[in-house]
């Protein structure tokens, strides 16, 4: 039996068929495999200028926030075993205040040792100076005598020899005092060096030693700093402006900063100073390895204490807006 019938051309009728149904199939995995182009709101409105920025020339620039001082990095003039930590992060810290303690008392026992010796310098000096005054007591006794047959002149040079001889142990006595007083003053010196103290005063950003920890001086293979602080009073902003727009920036104006996802959150901060070199584009990360082909001017803002304000953080991602002094291509 034939499965079409004897009339029905397979190349004729059938072939067009399966054809047509191939198509249809194609049409319809396409349809269903387009890519949704519907145009939908973001979900992060990006960053652009308000106000008279909005309608005039300006420069576009991306930044870093930071400390007013800098970020300061903590270190220790003295290898130790760290015995106390007297700050925490986001602490105000003055100028002087103790930060962490290195271990002192191998310092404590020398200064012990040298305070010792200034007694016994005193001591050897209280001596000398009662030996030269008994001698030069008995000489002048002995030139006071009318009869000069009265004492022998193996005696009178015995007396000279003591009071010679107590005038240089005297002189002795006192350079070993003052070679005491100068190792009593180094001790106490170090051991002031022990305790880490705030060079300015500011906020404490972060603290990376716990007691126990051993430090090493700086360069002995510590990753990171100690501790870090800096003078968020207030904070300044650092604005990379890429070189090619550099020209254009209007040098002391203010500028418009959002943070980094936060387009609506505006700031107007205050110019500073612009750096006088221009240089290599580093990452936000601060790393001076992270860099990509590209120099920038870096500009100086000050962001007032305003409502506003306090969503920026010290090493948070900014974008600015500066006016700039024409209105380019």
């Amino acid at each position: 039996m034939a499965l079409f019938p004897s009339n029905v051309s397979f190349s004729r009728q059938i072939l067009p068929v399966l054809a047509l149904i191939g198509i249809a199939c194609a049409v319809l995995y396409i349809a269903v495999g387009l890519p949704d182009r519907s145009i939908a709101a973001p979900n992060k409105e990006p960053p652009k200028a308000t106000g008279e920025l909005a309608d005039s020339a300006r420069v576009a620039g991306s930044g870093i926030v930071e400390p007013a001082s800098e970020v300061i990095d903590i270190g220790s003039a003295l290898s130790g075993l760290v015995t106390d930590v007297r700050v925490k992060p986001g602490d105000r810290v003055e100028k002087g205040q103790p930060l962490f303690l290195v271990d002192a008392r191998s310092a404590r026992a020398q200064l012990s040792e040298a305070n010792a010796s200034i007694e016994e310098a005193r001591a050897a000096i209280a001596e000398a100076q009662t030996a030269r005054k008994t001698a030069t007591t008995q000489l002048a006794l002995y030139d006071g005598l009318s009869d000069p047959a009265a004492v022998s002149r193996s005696e009178i040079i015995r007396v000279e020899g003591e009071a010679e001889a107590a005038t240089s142990r005297l002189a002795v006595a006192r350079a070993r005092l003052n070679a005491a007083q100068a190792r009593a003053s180094s001790v106490r010196t170090e051991i002031e060096r022990l305790t880490i103290r705030a060079p300015i005063s500011g906020e404490i950003l972060s603290v990376n030693v716990r007691p126990g920890e051993f430090v090493a001086t700086q360069g002995g293979g510590n990753r990171d700093p100690f501790m870090q602080m800096g003078e968020t009073n207030p904070l300044h902003i650092r604005v990379d402006i890429d070189e090619n727009e550099a020209a254009r920036v209007k040098i002391g104006a203010p500028a418009i900063v959002s943070p980094r996802g936060a387009a609506e959150l505006r700031a107007e901060a205050e110019f500073v100073r612009v750096e006088p070199q221009v240089v290599p584009k580093r990452s936000l990360t601060n790393s001076a390895a992270e860099r990509v082909d590209v120099r920038v001017l870096q500009v100086i803002y000050a962001l007032p204490r305003s409502k506003g304000s306090e969503a920026f953080r010290v090493g948070q991602q900014i974008d600015a807006f500066i006016p700039a002094t024409d209105t380019g291509e």
